[in-house]
C-alpha cells in the first residue's frame, strides 16, 4: 500500500512538473507586475524593436530582451535558454551542446524610471551567443528559483544551409482570391544529407509574427529528387492566410494632448487614464491603405524629446471600446499588446451603461496596433469585425527545419522574410 502511495505521489509530482514546463515553452508573462516585454535584434533606430526575434548563427548582432518591473527596488532575475524542436517541444540537446558557458545568466543591466507617476525598473538583457541553430526559449525567473518564472519568450537562430525562395501570390482557390494571400516557396536541399525529405524537412510560415495561426507544412506538393528541389504550392489552402485588414491603432505618445484615435486623456497625480474612440465593425467597408505596425507596438514618448524613452515613458490605463450589440460569443482584443489574445485582459466585457464592449490595459506610452476578434474553435477570427482584403500589407516569415540522420535536434536551415510592400510609421 505504501509503495502504491509513493508511486502515485511521484506520478502526480511528475505530472505537475511536466504541466508547468509545458506552459513555459511559449510566449507568456506570468506576473502582473512585469510589463512591456520585447525581444528583438539589437538596432540603432527606435523601430528595431518591431523586428522579429530571429538572427543568423553567424551574425554579430545580438538579440536583446527588454522588460519593465513595476516596483521600487530591483530584484534578482536570472535567465536561462531552452532549445526546442520545430514543434516547440524541448529538444534532446543538453545545455553544453548549444552553449559555451553555464546556462544561468544574471539580468544585471537595469535603470530606474525617471519622474513617472507609476514607478518601474527597466531591465535589459543581451542574449548569449549559441552554437546550434533552431528554436529557443529564454526563460526569466526570480531569486534563482526556476519554478518562480516571470516570463518566457520564443526566438529563433538560423543558418543558411538550404536555398529557399518564397513569394506572395493570389490564392489557387478562386473563391479566396479577394480576401486571402498565398505563400508559395521552393526549397533546394542539395547542401544537406537528405534521404527522406518528407520526414526530415519541415516548413513553417507565420504572418505578422503570430504563432496562433502559423502554417506547418510537412509534405511538399512537388518533389524532384534528381535536382533536390521541393515545391510548396498547395491547392487546398494549406499555405493560404486570411489577408485581414490594416490594423487599428491608438497614438499614446502624448499625455498633455489627445493622440490619434484617443477620445480623452485624464492625467491624475498618481495615474493616467486614456479612452480610445468608440470603434465599430468594418467588415463591409472599402479597403483603405494607411501605415500600421502589423499588430506590433512601439514604446515612445513625445513629451520628453531627446531623453531615454524606455525609462521616461509613462504607464497609463488604456480603455478600448467597441460598439456592437450584445452577443453570446466572447470578443477579444488581439495584437502584440495582448499576446495575440492570450492575456487575461484580451477578453472584452459588456458595459450596459455605455452600450459597448470594453477592456482596459496598463500600457506604456507609445503606438499600439490592435484588432477585434471572435474565438472560434480555439482560433481567433477577426473577419466579422475587420474584413479581409488581398491588398492588405502583411509581413510573412518562412522557416525551414531539417533533422539530419541520427541527429537529436531540428536545425533551422533556411529563413525568408517577406514584406514586398513594406509600410511602417
Amino acid at each position: 500500500m505504501k509503495t502504491k502511495f509513493l508511486l502515485l505521489s511521484f506520478l502526480l509530482a511528475s505530472s505537475a512538473v511536466f504541466s508547468l514546463f509545458a506552459q513555459q515553452l511559449e510566449d507568456k508573462v506570468y506576473k502582473d507586475h512585469i510589463q512591456s516585454v520585447r525581444l528583438f535584434p539589437e538596432g540603432a533606430t527606435i523601430d528595431a524593436s518591431l523586428n522579429a526575434p530571429i538572427t543568423s548563427l553567424q551574425s554579430a548582432t545580438p538579440l536583446v530582451l527588454l522588460f519593465d518591473d513595476l516596483a521600487f527596488d530591483p530584484q534578482l532575475y536570472t535567465a536561462k535558454l531552452i532549445h526546442c524542436d520545430a514543434d516547440w517541444q524541448k529538444s534532446q540537446l543538453k545545455d553544453n551542446d548549444f552553449l559555451r558557458t553555464f546556462n544561468e545568466f544574471n539580468v544585471q543591466n537595469y535603470d530606474y524610471s525617471v519622474n513617472t507617476r507609476i514607478p518601474y525598473i527597466h531591465y535589459q538583457f543581451e542574449l548569449p551567443a549559441v552554437t546550434k541553430s533552431g528554436n529557443y526559449i529564454v526563460k526569466v525567473y526570480s531569486q534563482r528559483d526556476e519554478s518562480d518564472v516571470i516570463l518566457t519568450k520564443r526566438f529563433m537562430i538560423y543558418e543558411e544551409v538550404f536555398n529557399v525562395g518564397a513569394s506572395i501570390v493570389p490564392p489557387s482557390q478562386t473563391a479566396a482570391r479577394r480576401n486571402s494571400q498565398q505563400i508559395n516557396l521552393v526549397v533546394n536541399y542539395s547542401a544537406g544529407e537528405v534521404t527522406n525529405p518528407d520526414g526530415q524537412i519541415k516548413v513553417v510560415i507565420r504572418q505578422n509574427q503570430r504563432w496562433d495561426n502559423a502554417k506547418f507544412l510537412s509534405k511538399p506538393t512537388f518533389m524532384n529528387e534528381s535536382s533536390k528541389i521541393l515545391r510548396y504550392e498547395s491547392f487546398d489552402g494549406g499555405n493560404t492566410f486570411d489577408a485581414g485588414n490594416e490594423f487599428r491603432f491608438v497614438d499614446l505618445r502624448f499625455i498633455r494632448a489627445n493622440g490619434v484615435n484617443i477620445a480623452n486623456m485624464r492625467v491624475e497625480p498618481d495615474v493616467i487614464f486614456a479612452d480610445g474612440n468608440i470603434n465599430k465593425p468594418r467588415p463591409e467597408t472599402a479597403y483603405s491603405q494607411y501605415l500600421d505596425l502589423n499588430g506590433q507596438y512601439l514604446v515612445e514618448t513625445k513629451d520628453r524629446p531627446g531623453g531615454n524613452m524606455e525609462v521616461e515613458s509613462e504607464y497609463m490605463l488604456m480603455t478600448f471600446r467597441l460598439a456592437i450589440e450584445p452577443t453570446s460569443e466572447p470578443i477579444y482584443l488581439i495584437g502584440s499588446l495582448t499576446n495575440w489574445g492570450k492575456a487575461a485582459e484580451a477578453k472584452m466585457e459588456w458595459d450596459p451603461k455605455m452600450g459597448v464592449y470594453t477592456t482596459s490595459l496598463l500600457v506604456k506610452q507609445g503606438w499600439y496596433d490592435y484588432q477585434y476578434a471572435f474565438l472560434v474553435d480555439g482560433k481567433f477570427d477577426p473577419q466579422s469585425f475587420e474584413g479581409s482584403y488581398f491588398e492588405t500589407e502583411n509581413e510573412y516569415e518562412v522557416m525551414v527545419y531539417f533533422r539530419n540522420l541520427g541527429s537529436r535536434y531540428d536545425q533551422l536551415v533556411g529563413y525568408v522574410y517577406l514584406q514586398p510592400n513594406r509600410r511602417r510609421l
